[in-house]
């Protein structure tokens, strides 16, 4: 559908500290079409996915079209003509999203208080996935490695 090379993302700067998944860097419509068309795996009308959201969330097929264009205007999607209708098809699998998201909410705080927020990072990574916090110091000895050109 997109031959050209992807643009990058289109994010805004709010973070929902309080939301689920993807609805803390996108609304929550938005979080469920892309939901939605990452399930699908393969490029899909607004009125499939429609009928699938509706199910679960009562929504205007109407709304699911404007939504799914606001998608493709922040690069999350892209659109194409199938058989003379438009499809919409993931720009960015779920692994590419959540690392850009995931940068860019690292990107956006470290400014807030850096020394801090390293301490704070430990302390609640230890607390709720002790394994993550063993692959964070894999991670620090091989930045380092990088670094030091080793």
């Amino acid at each position: 559908m997109n031959a050209h090379k992807p643009l990058p993302p289109r994010m805004g700067d709010a973070v929902r500290l309080s939301a689920d998944g993807l609805a803390k860097v996108l609304g929550d419509l938005e979080a469920r079409l892309l939901s939605t068309i990452w399930r699908l795996d393969a490029p899909a009308t607004a009125r499939t996915v429609h009928e699938l959201v509706v199910v679960e969330h009562d929504v205007a097929l109407l709304t699911v079209v404007t939504v799914l264009n606001k998608l493709v205007d922040k690069h999350l999607l892209t659109r194409g003509k199938i058989d003379g209708l438009l499809h919409y098809t993931a720009a960015l699998s779920p692994a590419e999203f959540e690392e850009y998201a995931s940068r860019r909410l690292v990107e956006g705080v470290i400014d807030f208080a850096p020394q801090r927020l390293a301490a704070c990072f430990v302390d609640v990574l230890a607390q709720r996935d002790p394994a993550q916090l063993e692959q964070l110091a894999r991670l620090v000895e091989e930045a380092r490695r990088r670094r030091d050109g080793a």
